[in-house]
Protein backbone atom coordinates (compact mmCIF):
# COMPACT_ATOMS: atom_id res chain seq x y z
CA UNK A 1 0.00 0.00 0.00
CA UNK A 2 2.67 2.55 -0.60
CA UNK A 3 4.52 2.17 3.07
CA UNK A 4 7.16 0.01 2.29
CA UNK A 5 9.82 1.48 4.57
CA UNK A 6 7.32 0.68 7.29
CA UNK A 7 7.05 -2.90 6.02
CA UNK A 8 11.00 -2.85 6.32
CA UNK A 9 11.05 -1.11 9.50
CA UNK A 10 8.03 -4.29 10.38
CA UNK A 11 10.73 -6.72 9.46
CA UNK A 12 13.60 -5.02 10.96
CA UNK A 13 12.27 -4.56 14.80
CA UNK A 14 10.19 -8.52 14.64
CA UNK A 15 13.59 -9.85 13.63
CA UNK A 16 15.35 -7.60 16.64
CA UNK A 17 13.04 -8.47 19.21
CA UNK A 18 12.90 -12.69 18.01
CA UNK A 19 16.76 -12.50 18.53
CA UNK A 20 17.05 -10.59 21.59
CA UNK A 21 14.43 -13.31 23.16
CA UNK A 22 16.55 -16.64 21.82
CA UNK A 23 19.34 -14.68 23.33
CA UNK A 24 17.73 -13.86 26.73
CA UNK A 25 15.90 -17.52 26.78
CA UNK A 26 19.43 -19.17 25.66
CA UNK A 27 20.82 -17.59 28.99
CA UNK A 28 18.97 -19.61 31.16
CA UNK A 29 19.66 -23.03 29.47
CA UNK A 30 23.39 -21.92 28.84
CA UNK A 31 23.40 -21.23 32.73
CA UNK A 32 22.83 -25.16 33.00
CA UNK A 33 24.32 -26.46 30.45
CA UNK A 34 27.48 -24.52 31.73
CA UNK A 35 27.88 -26.97 33.83
CA UNK A 36 28.85 -29.79 31.74
CA UNK A 37 31.63 -28.07 30.59
CA UNK A 38 33.15 -27.92 34.61
CA UNK A 39 33.88 -31.41 34.21
CA UNK A 40 37.29 -32.31 33.45
CA UNK A 41 37.58 -34.48 30.15
CA UNK A 42 40.99 -36.33 32.35
CA UNK A 43 41.61 -37.34 35.42
CA UNK A 44 44.54 -39.15 37.30
CA UNK A 45 44.19 -43.05 37.86
CA UNK A 46 46.49 -44.49 40.58
CA UNK A 47 47.15 -48.04 40.02
CA UNK A 48 47.15 -50.59 42.74
CA UNK A 49 50.95 -50.61 42.61
CA UNK A 50 50.82 -46.65 43.37
CA UNK A 51 51.65 -45.47 39.34
CA UNK A 52 49.72 -42.90 38.24
CA UNK A 53 48.07 -42.95 35.01
CA UNK A 54 46.21 -40.34 33.02
CA UNK A 55 42.77 -41.82 31.41
CA UNK A 56 39.57 -40.20 30.37
CA UNK A 57 36.33 -39.36 32.88
CA UNK A 58 34.80 -41.44 30.94
CA UNK A 59 36.65 -44.59 31.16
CA UNK A 60 36.76 -44.41 35.43
CA UNK A 61 35.02 -47.09 36.77
CA UNK A 62 33.54 -47.19 40.22
CA UNK A 63 35.64 -48.26 42.94
CA UNK A 64 38.78 -46.78 41.23
CA UNK A 65 40.64 -44.40 43.10
CA UNK A 66 41.72 -41.15 41.25
CA UNK A 67 44.26 -38.17 42.85
CA UNK A 68 43.25 -34.87 42.90
CA UNK A 69 45.88 -32.34 43.12
CA UNK A 70 45.37 -28.73 44.81
CA UNK A 71 43.54 -26.18 42.29
CA UNK A 72 41.90 -29.60 40.14
CA UNK A 73 38.79 -29.75 39.64
CA UNK A 74 37.20 -33.76 40.93
CA UNK A 75 36.35 -35.80 37.85
CA UNK A 76 33.63 -37.95 39.55
CA UNK A 77 31.40 -38.71 42.58
CA UNK A 78 33.21 -40.47 45.32
CA UNK A 79 34.17 -40.58 48.54
CA UNK A 80 37.90 -39.54 50.32
CA UNK A 81 39.86 -42.34 51.03
CA UNK A 82 42.85 -40.52 51.77
CA UNK A 83 44.15 -36.41 52.63
CA UNK A 84 42.76 -34.03 53.81
CA UNK A 85 41.24 -30.26 51.62
CA UNK A 86 38.88 -27.66 51.17
CA UNK A 87 36.71 -28.47 48.12
CA UNK A 88 34.56 -25.42 46.73
CA UNK A 89 31.46 -26.85 46.00
CA UNK A 90 29.22 -23.85 44.49
CA UNK A 91 28.87 -25.09 40.76
CA UNK A 92 26.63 -28.00 42.64
CA UNK A 93 25.29 -26.94 46.18
CA UNK A 94 25.58 -23.13 45.98
CA UNK A 95 27.84 -22.76 48.79
CA UNK A 96 29.54 -19.68 48.96
CA UNK A 97 32.53 -21.46 51.13
CA UNK A 98 34.73 -23.86 50.51
CA UNK A 99 33.82 -27.22 52.93
CA UNK A 100 36.46 -29.42 54.44
CA UNK A 101 37.12 -32.77 53.25
CA UNK A 102 38.12 -35.80 54.89
CA UNK A 103 38.31 -39.83 55.05
CA UNK A 104 35.28 -41.15 54.23
CA UNK A 105 33.24 -37.50 53.21
CA UNK A 106 31.41 -37.30 49.71
CA UNK A 107 32.51 -35.16 46.95
CA UNK A 108 31.41 -34.24 44.11
CA UNK A 109 32.14 -34.07 40.36
CA UNK A 110 33.04 -30.47 38.74
CA UNK A 111 34.01 -28.97 42.44
CA UNK A 112 37.78 -27.60 43.26
CA UNK A 113 40.14 -28.75 45.06
CA UNK A 114 41.33 -25.61 46.61
CA UNK A 115 44.21 -26.62 49.15
CA UNK A 116 45.40 -30.09 49.50
CA UNK A 117 45.72 -33.40 47.89
CA UNK A 118 43.05 -35.95 47.88
CA UNK A 119 42.80 -39.86 47.10
CA UNK A 120 39.25 -40.16 46.08
CA UNK A 121 37.64 -43.47 45.46
CA UNK A 122 34.90 -43.39 42.98
CA UNK A 123 31.06 -43.90 43.85
CA UNK A 124 29.05 -43.30 39.95
CA UNK A 125 30.19 -43.18 37.09
CA UNK A 126 30.57 -39.56 34.82
CA UNK A 127 26.80 -40.49 33.35
CA UNK A 128 25.49 -41.00 36.81
CA UNK A 129 27.29 -38.05 38.59
CA UNK A 130 25.24 -35.39 40.44
CA UNK A 131 26.22 -32.96 37.98
CA UNK A 132 25.22 -35.29 35.01
CA UNK A 133 21.93 -35.36 37.08
CA UNK A 134 20.98 -31.21 37.75
CA UNK A 135 21.59 -30.82 34.20
CA UNK A 136 19.17 -33.95 33.24
CA UNK A 137 16.50 -32.82 35.40
CA UNK A 138 17.05 -28.89 35.03
CA UNK A 139 16.55 -30.10 31.17
CA UNK A 140 13.61 -32.32 31.61
CA UNK A 141 11.87 -29.36 34.17
CA UNK A 142 12.68 -26.52 31.22
CA UNK A 143 10.91 -28.79 28.90
CA UNK A 144 7.71 -28.80 30.97
CA UNK A 145 5.14 -26.51 30.91
CA UNK A 146 3.18 -25.18 34.27
CA UNK A 147 -0.36 -24.27 34.50
CA UNK A 148 -0.22 -21.07 33.69
CA UNK A 149 1.86 -21.49 30.82
CA UNK A 150 -0.15 -24.33 29.45
CA UNK A 151 -3.09 -22.28 29.88
CA UNK A 152 -1.58 -19.31 28.13
CA UNK A 153 -0.64 -21.85 24.91
CA UNK A 154 -4.36 -22.84 25.01
CA UNK A 155 -5.48 -19.12 25.25
CA UNK A 156 -2.91 -18.29 22.67
CA UNK A 157 -4.24 -20.27 19.43
CA UNK A 158 -7.86 -19.22 20.25
CA UNK A 159 -6.41 -15.45 21.00
CA UNK A 160 -4.71 -15.25 17.38
CA UNK A 161 -7.59 -16.79 15.31
CA UNK A 162 -9.72 -13.86 17.14
CA UNK A 163 -7.12 -11.48 16.20
CA UNK A 164 -6.78 -12.35 12.65
CA UNK A 165 -10.76 -12.83 12.14
CA UNK A 166 -10.99 -8.88 13.84
CA UNK A 167 -8.49 -7.62 11.48
CA UNK A 168 -10.25 -8.81 8.75
CA UNK A 169 -13.81 -7.75 9.90
CA UNK A 170 -11.97 -4.25 11.16
CA UNK A 171 -10.90 -4.08 7.39
CA UNK A 172 -14.00 -4.00 6.25
CA UNK A 173 -16.23 -1.66 9.00
CA UNK A 174 -12.68 1.33 8.36
CA UNK A 175 -13.82 1.15 4.19
CA UNK A 176 -17.80 0.37 4.94
CA UNK A 177 -18.35 2.36 8.33
CA UNK A 178 -15.46 4.84 8.77
CA UNK A 179 -15.45 6.07 4.85
CA UNK A 180 -11.65 5.26 4.50
CA UNK A 181 -9.82 4.20 1.47
CA UNK A 182 -8.64 0.33 0.41
CA UNK A 183 -5.35 1.43 1.02
CA UNK A 184 -5.90 3.34 4.47
CA UNK A 185 -8.66 0.56 5.84
CA UNK A 186 -5.54 -1.83 4.86
CA UNK A 187 -3.00 0.21 6.34
CA UNK A 188 -5.13 0.73 9.76
CA UNK A 189 -6.22 -3.14 9.96
CA UNK A 190 -2.56 -4.48 9.48
CA UNK A 191 -1.12 -1.52 12.07
CA UNK A 192 -4.19 -3.91 14.35
CA UNK A 193 -3.01 -7.41 13.78
CA UNK A 194 0.12 -6.38 14.85
CA UNK A 195 0.13 -4.75 18.18
CA UNK A 196 -2.91 -7.16 19.33
CA UNK A 197 -0.28 -10.16 18.60
CA UNK A 198 -0.12 -11.73 21.96
CA UNK A 199 3.69 -12.19 21.40
CA UNK A 200 4.38 -10.47 24.86
CA UNK A 201 1.64 -12.59 26.56
CA UNK A 202 2.72 -16.16 25.24
CA UNK A 203 6.43 -15.11 26.44
CA UNK A 204 5.76 -14.08 30.12
CA UNK A 205 5.74 -17.17 31.88
CA UNK A 206 8.36 -18.85 30.34
CA UNK A 207 10.64 -16.26 30.36
CA UNK A 208 10.07 -16.12 34.43
CA UNK A 209 10.16 -20.00 34.71
CA UNK A 210 12.77 -20.98 32.72
CA UNK A 211 14.70 -17.97 34.48
CA UNK A 212 14.04 -19.65 37.82
CA UNK A 213 14.99 -23.10 37.75
CA UNK A 214 18.32 -22.32 36.37
CA UNK A 215 18.79 -19.91 39.20
CA UNK A 216 17.38 -22.77 41.42
CA UNK A 217 20.18 -25.28 39.93
CA UNK A 218 22.74 -22.80 40.44
CA UNK A 219 22.41 -22.82 44.23
CA UNK A 220 21.65 -26.53 45.03
CA UNK A 221 17.64 -26.84 44.46
CA UNK A 222 16.10 -28.71 41.82
CA UNK A 223 12.50 -28.36 40.32
CA UNK A 224 11.55 -31.58 38.30
CA UNK A 225 8.95 -28.94 36.91
CA UNK A 226 7.54 -25.96 36.74
CA UNK A 227 4.40 -26.97 37.96
CA UNK A 228 6.55 -28.07 41.83
CA UNK A 229 8.18 -24.16 40.86
CA UNK A 230 4.90 -22.68 40.77
CA UNK A 231 3.13 -25.21 43.74
CA UNK A 232 5.84 -24.45 46.42
CA UNK A 233 5.15 -20.66 46.64
CA UNK A 234 1.46 -21.67 47.87
CA UNK A 235 2.48 -23.61 50.43
CA UNK A 236 1.16 -22.80 54.07
CA UNK A 237 1.98 -26.05 56.17
CA UNK A 238 5.53 -27.98 55.48
CA UNK A 239 6.12 -31.33 57.05
CA UNK A 240 9.43 -32.55 57.90
CA UNK A 241 10.63 -35.93 58.87
CA UNK A 242 12.84 -36.29 61.45
CA UNK A 243 15.78 -38.81 61.47
CA UNK A 244 17.92 -37.42 58.03
CA UNK A 245 15.61 -34.46 57.64
CA UNK A 246 15.85 -32.47 60.70
CA UNK A 247 18.74 -34.51 62.27
CA UNK A 248 22.32 -35.44 60.73
CA UNK A 249 20.80 -39.12 60.88
CA UNK A 250 23.60 -40.41 62.88
CA UNK A 251 23.86 -40.33 66.69
CA UNK A 252 26.09 -38.24 69.31
CA UNK A 253 27.31 -38.73 72.63
CA UNK A 254 25.47 -35.68 74.67
CA UNK A 255 25.90 -37.03 78.21
CA UNK A 256 28.98 -38.86 80.05
CA UNK A 257 28.02 -39.04 84.21
CA UNK A 258 29.80 -41.05 86.31
CA UNK A 259 27.96 -43.01 89.22
CA UNK A 260 29.33 -42.80 92.86
CA UNK A 261 32.27 -44.93 92.98
CA UNK A 262 32.61 -44.89 89.45
CA UNK A 263 35.48 -44.05 87.10
CA UNK A 264 36.01 -40.57 86.03
CA UNK A 265 34.59 -38.98 82.94
CA UNK A 266 37.32 -39.28 81.06
CA UNK A 267 37.88 -43.24 82.17
CA UNK A 268 34.25 -43.51 81.40
CA UNK A 269 34.49 -42.59 78.06
CA UNK A 270 38.17 -44.06 77.44
CA UNK A 271 37.61 -47.81 78.20
CA UNK A 272 34.31 -47.74 76.45
CA UNK A 273 35.49 -46.16 73.28
CA UNK A 274 38.42 -48.23 73.69
CA UNK A 275 35.37 -51.66 73.96
CA UNK A 276 33.36 -50.55 71.50
CA UNK A 277 36.14 -49.65 69.25
CA UNK A 278 35.82 -53.51 68.12
CA UNK A 279 31.97 -53.02 67.24
CA UNK A 280 30.26 -52.53 64.12
CA UNK A 281 27.25 -50.80 65.81
CA UNK A 282 26.25 -47.58 64.99
CA UNK A 283 26.61 -46.63 68.53
CA UNK A 284 30.40 -46.97 68.26
CA UNK A 285 31.45 -44.51 65.70
CA UNK A 286 29.82 -41.96 68.57
CA UNK A 287 31.67 -43.58 71.19
CA UNK A 288 35.08 -43.25 69.40
CA UNK A 289 34.13 -39.79 67.58
CA UNK A 290 33.67 -38.57 71.36
CA UNK A 291 37.06 -40.21 72.86
CA UNK A 292 38.90 -38.31 69.89
CA UNK A 293 36.80 -35.06 70.24
CA UNK A 294 38.37 -35.33 74.05
CA UNK A 295 42.30 -36.30 73.39
CA UNK A 296 41.39 -40.05 74.99
CA UNK A 297 44.14 -42.35 73.75
CA UNK A 298 42.11 -45.75 73.06
CA UNK A 299 43.54 -49.13 74.81
CA UNK A 300 43.92 -52.34 73.27
CA UNK A 301 40.95 -54.90 73.14
CA UNK A 302 42.14 -58.32 74.49
CA UNK A 303 38.67 -59.95 74.24
CA UNK A 304 35.48 -59.01 72.87
CA UNK A 305 31.80 -60.39 73.26
CA UNK A 306 28.72 -59.01 71.37
CA UNK A 307 25.52 -60.11 73.17
CA UNK A 308 22.88 -59.23 70.61
CA UNK A 309 19.95 -56.81 72.14
CA UNK A 310 21.93 -56.73 75.12
CA UNK A 311 25.41 -54.81 74.52
CA UNK A 312 28.98 -55.93 74.81
CA UNK A 313 31.73 -57.36 76.98
CA UNK A 314 35.51 -56.74 76.48
CA UNK A 315 38.83 -56.75 78.42
CA UNK A 316 40.45 -53.38 78.19
CA UNK A 317 43.36 -52.78 80.03
CA UNK A 318 43.10 -55.68 82.35
CA UNK A 319 40.06 -54.49 83.36
CA UNK A 320 36.08 -56.09 82.33
CA UNK A 321 33.71 -53.55 80.58
CA UNK A 322 30.43 -53.94 79.76
CA UNK A 323 28.56 -51.71 77.97
CA UNK A 324 24.38 -52.10 76.71
CA UNK A 325 21.38 -52.28 78.22
CA UNK A 326 19.64 -53.48 81.84
CA UNK A 327 19.63 -56.90 80.45
CA UNK A 328 23.07 -57.11 80.26
CA UNK A 329 23.91 -56.22 83.73
CA UNK A 330 21.20 -58.61 85.01
CA UNK A 331 23.09 -61.49 82.85
CA UNK A 332 26.49 -60.69 84.42
CA UNK A 333 24.44 -60.19 88.07
CA UNK A 334 24.92 -56.64 88.60
CA UNK A 335 22.36 -54.24 90.34
CA UNK A 336 21.57 -51.14 88.08
CA UNK A 337 19.15 -49.66 90.30
CA UNK A 338 21.34 -46.55 90.80
CA UNK A 339 21.73 -46.05 87.31
CA UNK A 340 18.02 -46.82 86.36
CA UNK A 341 17.69 -43.17 87.52
CA UNK A 342 19.67 -41.35 85.37
CA UNK A 343 19.08 -43.44 82.44
CA UNK A 344 15.25 -42.84 83.12
CA UNK A 345 15.67 -39.32 83.02
CA UNK A 346 17.99 -39.24 79.88
CA UNK A 347 15.11 -41.00 78.42
CA UNK A 348 12.69 -38.49 79.04
CA UNK A 349 14.47 -36.05 77.16
CA UNK A 350 14.06 -38.01 74.26
CA UNK A 351 18.07 -40.04 74.59
CA UNK A 352 19.17 -43.10 74.29
CA UNK A 353 20.69 -43.72 77.98
CA UNK A 354 23.34 -46.60 77.66
CA UNK A 355 25.34 -48.19 81.16
CA UNK A 356 28.66 -48.98 81.06
CA UNK A 357 30.63 -50.59 84.14
CA UNK A 358 32.47 -54.19 85.43
CA UNK A 359 31.54 -56.97 86.76
CA UNK A 360 30.78 -55.71 90.39
CA UNK A 361 28.59 -52.36 89.50
CA UNK A 362 27.51 -49.93 86.93
CA UNK A 363 30.07 -46.85 87.09
CA UNK A 364 28.18 -44.83 84.48
CA UNK A 365 25.62 -43.50 82.72
CA UNK A 366 26.36 -42.29 78.55
CA UNK A 367 23.70 -40.46 77.17
CA UNK A 368 23.42 -40.11 72.98
CA UNK A 369 20.91 -38.49 70.65
CA UNK A 370 20.53 -38.03 67.07
CA UNK A 371 21.98 -34.39 66.43
CA UNK A 372 20.58 -31.65 64.59
CA UNK A 373 21.23 -30.44 61.63
CA UNK A 374 23.14 -27.09 61.80
CA UNK A 375 20.87 -23.99 61.20
CA UNK A 376 17.66 -26.34 61.16
CA UNK A 377 16.01 -23.95 63.80
CA UNK A 378 16.98 -20.68 61.79
CA UNK A 379 15.08 -22.62 58.70
CA UNK A 380 11.88 -22.93 60.60
CA UNK A 381 12.11 -19.62 62.11
CA UNK A 382 12.55 -18.59 58.13
CA UNK A 383 9.97 -20.43 57.07
CA UNK A 384 7.70 -18.57 59.92
CA UNK A 385 8.50 -15.39 59.07
CA UNK A 386 7.74 -16.23 55.19
CA UNK A 387 4.40 -16.66 56.16
CA UNK A 388 4.15 -20.83 56.85
CA UNK A 389 1.43 -20.89 58.98
CA UNK A 390 2.20 -24.30 60.15
CA UNK A 391 5.45 -26.88 60.57
CA UNK A 392 5.46 -30.44 61.98
CA UNK A 393 7.22 -33.43 62.55
CA UNK A 394 6.40 -36.66 61.40
CA UNK A 395 8.45 -39.30 62.07
CA UNK A 396 8.38 -43.58 63.13
CA UNK A 397 10.86 -42.63 65.50
CA UNK A 398 9.27 -42.39 69.82
CA UNK A 399 6.79 -39.58 70.65
CA UNK A 400 9.26 -38.16 73.19
CA UNK A 401 12.16 -38.25 71.30
CA UNK A 402 10.31 -36.42 68.55
CA UNK A 403 9.01 -33.91 71.26
CA UNK A 404 12.39 -33.09 72.58
CA UNK A 405 13.21 -32.09 68.54
CA UNK A 406 10.04 -29.93 68.23
CA UNK A 407 10.73 -28.00 71.03
CA UNK A 408 14.36 -27.14 70.14
CA UNK A 409 13.64 -25.92 66.90
CA UNK A 410 10.04 -24.23 67.83
CA UNK A 411 7.68 -26.88 65.71
CA UNK A 412 4.44 -27.00 67.61
CA UNK A 413 2.91 -30.26 65.70
CA UNK A 414 4.33 -33.64 66.49
CA UNK A 415 3.33 -36.80 65.56
CA UNK A 416 5.80 -40.04 66.45
CA UNK A 417 5.18 -44.06 65.92
CA UNK A 418 4.25 -43.41 62.62
CA UNK A 419 4.62 -46.54 59.79
CA UNK A 420 4.33 -45.19 56.34
CA UNK A 421 0.94 -44.87 55.66
CA UNK A 422 0.42 -43.34 58.73
CA UNK A 423 2.63 -40.63 57.19
CA UNK A 424 0.36 -40.48 54.32
CA UNK A 425 -2.93 -40.02 56.44
CA UNK A 426 -1.35 -37.48 58.70
CA UNK A 427 -0.79 -35.39 55.30
CA UNK A 428 -4.30 -35.66 53.96
CA UNK A 429 -5.61 -34.72 57.12
CA UNK A 430 -3.40 -31.54 57.41
CA UNK A 431 -4.88 -30.65 53.32
CA UNK A 432 -8.32 -31.48 54.09
CA UNK A 433 -8.58 -30.30 58.29
CA UNK A 434 -10.29 -33.51 58.83
CA UNK A 435 -9.38 -36.07 61.04
CA UNK A 436 -10.32 -39.22 58.42
CA UNK A 437 -8.57 -37.38 55.60
CA UNK A 438 -11.13 -37.00 53.19
CA UNK A 439 -13.07 -33.31 51.85
CA UNK A 440 -12.04 -31.40 49.78
CA UNK A 441 -8.42 -29.75 50.36
CA UNK A 442 -8.27 -26.62 52.54
CA UNK A 443 -4.62 -26.57 52.59
CA UNK A 444 -1.55 -26.67 50.42
CA UNK A 445 1.62 -29.56 52.33
CA UNK A 446 4.99 -29.63 51.79
CA UNK A 447 6.09 -32.93 53.03
CA UNK A 448 10.27 -33.15 53.44
CA UNK A 449 11.82 -36.51 53.78
CA UNK A 450 15.06 -38.41 52.75
CA UNK A 451 14.09 -42.26 53.14
CA UNK A 452 11.74 -44.67 51.56
CA UNK A 453 9.68 -45.02 54.55
CA UNK A 454 8.53 -41.11 53.43
CA UNK A 455 7.82 -42.00 49.68
CA UNK A 456 4.32 -42.23 50.25
CA UNK A 457 4.05 -39.27 52.05
CA UNK A 458 6.33 -37.15 49.42
CA UNK A 459 4.00 -38.21 46.51
CA UNK A 460 0.66 -37.33 48.83
CA UNK A 461 1.72 -34.27 49.84
CA UNK A 462 1.15 -30.65 47.24
CA UNK A 463 5.02 -30.71 47.19
CA UNK A 464 7.26 -33.49 47.65
CA UNK A 465 10.76 -31.94 48.59
CA UNK A 466 13.57 -34.79 48.84
CA UNK A 467 17.07 -34.83 50.50
CA UNK A 468 19.26 -35.22 47.48
CA UNK A 469 22.72 -36.46 49.35
CA UNK A 470 21.16 -38.40 52.28
CA UNK A 471 17.93 -39.55 50.54
CA UNK A 472 17.34 -42.98 48.70
CA UNK A 473 16.37 -43.39 45.41
CA UNK A 474 12.64 -43.82 46.10
CA UNK A 475 12.75 -40.82 47.69
CA UNK A 476 14.42 -38.90 44.99
CA UNK A 477 11.80 -40.57 42.21
CA UNK A 478 9.03 -39.51 44.22
CA UNK A 479 9.71 -36.25 45.00
CA UNK A 480 9.07 -33.15 43.14
CA UNK A 481 11.89 -30.65 44.26
CA UNK A 482 15.23 -32.00 45.57
CA UNK A 483 18.00 -30.21 47.60
CA UNK A 484 20.87 -31.66 46.32
CA UNK A 485 23.51 -30.96 49.72
CA UNK A 486 21.15 -31.85 52.42
CA UNK A 487 21.13 -28.36 52.70
CA UNK A 488 17.92 -26.92 54.54
CA UNK A 489 18.84 -23.70 54.30
CA UNK A 490 17.64 -23.65 50.98
CA UNK A 491 14.40 -24.10 51.57
CA UNK A 492 13.28 -20.73 52.59
CA UNK A 493 15.40 -20.30 49.64
CA UNK A 494 13.07 -22.36 47.02
CA UNK A 495 10.06 -20.73 48.96
CA UNK A 496 10.69 -17.01 48.38
CA UNK A 497 12.00 -17.89 45.22
CA UNK A 498 8.79 -19.78 43.68
CA UNK A 499 6.77 -16.58 45.47
CA UNK A 500 9.25 -14.20 43.40
CA UNK A 501 8.27 -16.11 40.57
CA UNK A 502 4.71 -16.26 40.59
CA UNK A 503 5.01 -12.17 41.22
CA UNK A 504 6.95 -11.66 38.40
CA UNK A 505 4.65 -13.55 35.67
CA UNK A 506 1.89 -11.50 37.35
CA UNK A 507 3.48 -8.45 36.44
CA UNK A 508 4.46 -9.62 32.87
CA UNK A 509 1.01 -10.92 32.41
CA UNK A 510 -0.47 -7.76 33.47
CA UNK A 511 2.33 -5.08 31.90
CA UNK A 512 1.53 -7.33 28.32
CA UNK A 513 -1.99 -6.81 28.71
CA UNK A 514 -2.32 -3.12 29.26
CA UNK A 515 0.18 -2.70 26.39
CA UNK A 516 -1.87 -5.05 24.20
CA UNK A 517 -5.73 -2.83 25.32
CA UNK A 518 -3.46 0.23 25.23
CA UNK A 519 -2.57 -0.06 21.25
CA UNK A 520 -5.74 -1.64 20.32
CA UNK A 521 -7.39 1.12 21.76
CA UNK A 522 -5.36 3.91 19.95
CA UNK A 523 -5.85 2.24 16.39
CA UNK A 524 -9.21 1.76 16.85
CA UNK A 525 -10.08 5.23 17.63
CA UNK A 526 -7.25 7.94 16.68
CA UNK A 527 -4.88 5.34 14.67
CA UNK A 528 -1.55 4.85 14.54
CA UNK A 529 1.36 5.18 12.69
CA UNK A 530 2.73 1.37 12.35
CA UNK A 531 5.98 1.83 13.14
CA UNK A 532 4.89 3.03 16.75
CA UNK A 533 2.62 -0.01 16.92
CA UNK A 534 5.58 -2.21 16.35
CA UNK A 535 7.90 -0.68 18.71
CA UNK A 536 4.89 -0.75 21.55
CA UNK A 537 4.63 -3.97 20.35
CA UNK A 538 7.61 -5.63 20.51
CA UNK A 539 9.28 -2.87 23.22
CA UNK A 540 6.35 -5.11 25.74
CA UNK A 541 7.85 -8.48 24.42
CA UNK A 542 11.74 -7.19 25.29
CA UNK A 543 10.35 -5.95 28.45
CA UNK A 544 8.77 -8.77 30.26
CA UNK A 545 11.63 -10.76 28.85
CA UNK A 546 14.48 -8.73 30.63
CA UNK A 547 11.62 -8.49 33.83
CA UNK A 548 11.65 -12.56 33.73
CA UNK A 549 15.31 -12.51 33.48
CA UNK A 550 15.93 -11.17 36.81
CA UNK A 551 15.13 -14.19 38.27
CA UNK A 552 18.65 -15.45 37.11
CA UNK A 553 19.88 -13.03 39.71
CA UNK A 554 19.67 -14.40 44.02
CA UNK A 555 18.80 -11.32 46.14
CA UNK A 556 21.25 -11.45 48.82
CA UNK A 557 18.33 -10.41 51.32
CA UNK A 558 14.39 -10.96 51.06
CA UNK A 559 12.04 -8.92 53.34
CA UNK A 560 9.79 -11.62 54.82
CA UNK A 561 6.95 -9.13 54.91
CA UNK A 562 7.07 -9.03 51.32
CA UNK A 563 7.16 -12.45 50.47
CA UNK A 564 4.20 -13.72 53.21
CA UNK A 565 2.26 -11.49 50.57
CA UNK A 566 0.32 -14.93 49.51
CA UNK A 567 0.00 -16.74 52.64
CA UNK A 568 -3.55 -17.31 52.61
CA UNK A 569 -5.07 -17.89 56.34
CA UNK A 570 -6.16 -21.81 57.08
CA UNK A 571 -7.46 -22.66 60.28
CA UNK A 572 -5.84 -25.18 61.79
CA UNK A 573 -7.77 -28.55 62.46
CA UNK A 574 -8.99 -30.10 65.72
Amino acid sequence: VGHWEEGAILFGLFSLSNALEDYALGRTRRAVRALMDLTPEEATLLAPDGTERIVAVADLRVGDIVLIRPGERIPADGMVAQGESAVDQAPITGESMPVSKHTGDEVYAATINTTGALRVRVSRISQESTLSRIVAVVEQAQQQKSRAQTFTDRFEGRYAIAVITGSIVAFFAFMVLGGETRGDAFYRAITLLVVASPCALVISTPASTLSALANAARNGVLFKGSGYLEDLGQVDTIAFDKTGTLTQGKPAVTDIIPLENGWSEYELIRLVASAENQSEHHISAAMTACAADRGCALAPTDRFDSMPGKGIVAQVDGVTVAVGNTYLFADLGVDTTAANHEAERLRAEGKTAILAGDRSAVRGVIAMADTLRPNARDVVSELTQLGIERTAILTGDHQAVAQSIAASLGITEVYGDLLPEQKLDVIRQMETGNTDGTGEKSARVAMVGDGVNDAPALATATVGIAMGGAGTDVALETAGVVLVADDLTKLPYAVALSRRTRRIIRQNLGFSLTVIITLVTLVLTIGIPLPVGVIGHEGSTIIVVLNGLRLLRTPKTVAPRELSLESRQIPTPA
